[in-house]
């Protein structure tokens, strides 16, 4: 049975991210097939489409590499962040369904109820799944697309340090969901971009030797009226 390019490019995609390989280490047809159990066929499609997303490059009497993404370059992609949350909330707003905002809402209720008992693991994995939704419920693929991979790149170039009041953090999303809900496109880009921000700040940028430094990206946002946050 042929394994699809896309699950063999995902499963790649994950031990990038995760540190499997180094970057700037190779990354051969042969031995890949060989740790996924798969033909070469459906990794070379996968490199094809991991260079596209940034993960990796083609070098000159080297082949593919995983990618060597600069301080600037992972600078840009927490900015692009920053912008593109709050419109994916804003579309949110105008777009949502029913179904959508169930989820949303069911994410919020655990969330608090795990920041309460201080569970961080299950607290950064549903805060990934309420993300997730909520641009889905953008109503438009490729802002979802768009946000996905910047969420993974991230991921493979930050290490996040756990909020210290969990729980104003899910009051935030618990806002933004609120806003989501009336329909409200200003409250909800609003409140998004507010909640990014402050979690921008909590990201540490991982460099090659193993060193961290805190990252902090210069914003325009103006100041959000948090009145009325649920915490």
């Amino acid at each position: 049975m042929r394994i699809p390019a896309h699950s063999v490019c995902t499963a790649i995609r994950d031990d990038i991210v995760a540190g499997v390989y180094e970057r700037g280490g190779r990354l051969t047809e042969e031995l890949l097939a060989r740790r996924y159990g798969v033909s070469r066929v459906p990794v070379r499609e996968a490199l094809r489409t991991l260079e596209a997303e940034g993960f990796v490059v083609t070098r000159r009497h080297a082949g593919a590499c995983v990618a060597e993404p600069t301080e600037q370059e992972a600078s840009d992609l927490l900015e692009m962040r920053m912008l593109l949350e709050p419109l994916g909330a804003a579309r949110a707003a105008q777009r949502r369904t029913e179904a959508h905002l169930k989820v949303l809402r069911g994410l919020v209720r655990l969330g608090q109820e795990r920041a309460r008992r201080g569970n961080s693991e299950d607290l950064r994995s549903l805060g990934a799944w309420f993300h997730e939704t909520l641009a889905q419920a953008s109503g438009s693929p490729a802002l979802t697309s768009t946000l996905a991979q910047l969420r993974h790149k991230i991921a493979w170039m930050y290490s996040v340090e756990a909020p210290a009041h969990p729980a104003e953090s899910w009051g935030e999303h618990g806002a933004i969901v609120d806003a989501v809900a009336r329909g409200d496109s200003d409250r909800a880009r609003s409140i998004t971009a507010l909640h990014t921000e402050r979690a921008t700040a909590a990201h540490r940028l991982r460099f090659p030797g193993g060193g961290d430094r805190v990252e902090r990206v210069r914003t325009s946002q103006h100041p959000v009226n948090t009145a009325g946050l649920r915490h």
